[in-house]
């Protein structure tokens, strides 16, 4: 612990706090996610430690619950758009010639058109539920992880050792997880946590448009739109959701920028 410097330790603490929560929700939430148990927008008491939402509903327990359901989409989409974008960009990287070509074009055609918009469209059309989501930013973020993945990849396929492997007649699937994945690791962690905190921005803002999680689930882009009139009568209800998607993005960013410099320190090149 004495060589993990101090931004590290506090964005490790949150982050541990977070997924801690989001995890044993159940266990921790005083009351349920949609039980309404009081009036409406009540003050902070011992019996509701944060108050009372829009329609009487405890607010912890519906942060608790939110940030679960936050932390859940942000993750499996994250994790799904870096297996499908790193999986293509180093395959685009590794084949060359119109392969290559082909598959950059088609994500140049997908990146050209913004993400929200883009998201917008498709969800006034599909049902809005959890699998659509996580698929829908899964795939419209692993755009931006081939784009790097194919850029490192491209620098390490050169590589004399890389040279060699062909030689020896590997297949193209050892070329990638065996001789490019473990030297691009530096770039892509550090893009994991950006696009992590990213996704966490994109689902609050779509559930804050309306067409992100629905009720009576809960997340904190959804908590937010519920309460935002409260802040016209002083009333906080609506900022803490908002500080919890602060603190959480920026305690990422803290752990991932520690985990950079870790392995570009330790990583050593094959030769």
């Amino acid at each position: 612990m004495k060589n993990i410097p101090i931004s590290a330790m506090i964005g490790l603490f949150f982050t541990s706090i977070y997924f801690f929560m989001a995890i044993f929700a159940p266990w921790l939430a005083p009351y349920g996610m949609a039980e309404i148990v009081g009036d409406v927008w009540e003050p902070s008491s011992s019996e509701f430690l944060l108050g009372t939402d829009s329609i009487g509903r405890d607010l912890l327990s519906r942060m608790i619950y939110g940030g679960r359901t936050t932390i859940f989409i942000a993750t499996a989409a994250t994790i799904l758009s870096f297996t499908l974008g790193s999986i293509l960009g180093f395959f685009a990287a590794v084949s060359g010639g119109w392969v290559d070509q082909a598959i950059s074009r088609f994500v140049d055609l997908i990146m050209s058109i913004p993400s929200l918009i883009f998201a917008l469209v498709v969800l006034s059309v599909m049902p809005t539920t959890v699998p659509i989501l996580i698929i829908l930013m899964g795939l419209l973020d692993s755009t931006r992880v081939y784009r790097l993945a194919r850029a490192v990849a491209v620098d390490i396929t050169v590589m004399d050792y890389v040279e060699a492997a062909r030689l020896r007649g590997e297949k193209i699937g050892w070329i990638i997880f065996r001789e490019t994945l473990p030297n691009a690791l530096s770039p892509l962690i550090a893009e994991m946590g950006l696009r992590f905190i990213f996704a966490v921005l994109f689902v609050s803002t779509l559930s804050f448009l309306g067409l992100g999680v629905q009720p009576p689930q809960a997340d904190w882009g959804g908590i937010v739109k519920e309460n935002k009139e409260g802040i016209n009568y002083g009333i906080q209800a609506a900022l803490y959701p908002a500080y919890a998607i602060a603190t959480l993005c920026i305690s990422i960013n803290l752990v991932a920028d520690w985990i950079l410099n870790r392995t570009t320190s330790l990583k050593g090149g094959r030769g």
